[in-house]
């Protein structure tokens, strides 16, 4: 038997700062939430060692694997700082489905890590309850995590997120496909906002401008600044898995996503190639212009640091631009035709006309 009776000047876990009882908490209060994950290839339970999936039960024949990580970047300060937990654990998600999309697989299941100083159960759960919300809007399953309490590592308040993401994409399907050519079209999908890249500059130019996150947002004030900061990114499988079911015609995708139009889309060009973008074509959400005016930070550094109202970047065929774009607006996005795809001069992005910020 152990033994349980008291000691002088004994101490436990919890008087190390580690609650026990707080963790057991938020699993029973995450439970329901990551049920409603549930999808074929997954029951979606936590409580286990592992999450287990099974890609036959999905339907995949010859599937390749893809896996993704990422995370919310300090965006999550903005999140702490307002007390509106309930959005980043979308972007969590997003970040990682959309760059498994851009390769063609279809998000199958996630996993989420979350690091505390001192765990407050029902916060976390407001987290948890944003990945699950992302999960469902990506169509994978939650299928584990980790909750980590860390006292001394962060301060009071402060949390970190880490996510976790695998897909399938049978092998002939796999982008990008590797025909891009001169002549092809680039079709840009528009973004919800700043999504979840820039916001150590976001913040010094909110603390610059001499704003507070609960006033009015000065370019949109039917909400809270940080509110409207914190509009979750948004995640494009549902509409681009729609349409690669109903064409083949997309030959490459690019998430536009830290780095912005310069370094994200020649991750997905051949050698040899660039996208000539016509800047006037982009329709940048206002917040882009606040920031660039109370910033004072150049066309260039939005481009090379923000979305700029493009989240996420398709190259097709020109004869197929038409078709595309009809099937991805049916499927709820808003589409801009950016321009070509043209010989490469040593940039990867060439750029003309104006943005408007």
């Amino acid at each position: 038997m152990i033994d349980q009776s008291p000691r002088a000047n004994a101490l436990s876990y919890a008087d190390a700062g580690v609650d026990i009882d707080a963790g057991n908490l938020l699993v029973q209060l995450i439970k329901p939430l990551v049920k409603a994950t549930r999808r074929p290839g997954a029951d979606a339970e936590i409580g286990g060692f592992g999450g287990v999936f099974d890609p036959k039960s999905a339907g995949y024949t010859d599937p390749l694997l893809v896996a993704a990580n990422d995370g919310v970047g300090t965006k999550l300060r903005v999140a702490i700082d307002t007390g509106h937990h309930d959005t980043v654990g979308i972007d969590l998600v997003a970040m990682c489905v959309n760059d498994l999309v851009v390769q063609g697989a279809e998000p199958l299941f996630f996993l989420d890590y979350f690091a505390t100083g001192k765990l407050d159960p029902h916060e976390a759960a407001a987290v948890v309850g944003g990945i699950a919300e992302g999960c469902r809007i990506a169509g994978c399953a939650l299928i584990g995590g980790e909750t980590a309490e860390m006292p001394g590592m962060y301060g009071a308040g402060d949390y970190d997120l880490a996510g976790f993401a695998v897909g399938a994409v049978e092998r002939d399907r796999l982008l990008p496909l590797g025909d891009v050519a001169e002549g092809d079209v680039v079709l840009g999908l528009a973004s919800s906002g700043v999504h979840s890249n820039g916001f150590s500059l976001v913040r010094k130019i909110v603390s610059l401008s001499g704003a507070y996150f609960e006033d009015p947002a000065p370019f949109d004030p039917s909400q809270s600044l940080g509110r409207a900061l914190l509009v979750p990114t948004r995640i494009y499988v549902k509409s681009l898995l729609a349409t690669f079911r109903a064409t083949r015609a997309v030959k490459a995708l690019a998430h536009i996503t830290g780095g912005g139009f310069v370094d994200n889309i020649p991750r997905v060009l051949p050698e040899g190639l660039a996208a000539a973008i016509d800047l006037s074509a982009v329709v940048p959400p206002p917040v882009f212009g606040w920031l660039a005016r109370n910033g004072g930070v150049s066309t260039h550094e939005m481009l090379r640091t923000f979305n700029c109202g493009v989240g996420m970047i398709a190259v097709v065929a020109a004869e197929d631009a038409d078709s595309v774009t009809e099937l991805l607006v049916g499927a709820g996005e808003r589409v801009m035709r950016l321009g070509t795809i043209v010989p490469s001069t040593g940039e990867g992005v060439v750029f003309s006309g104006s943005l408007a910020l």
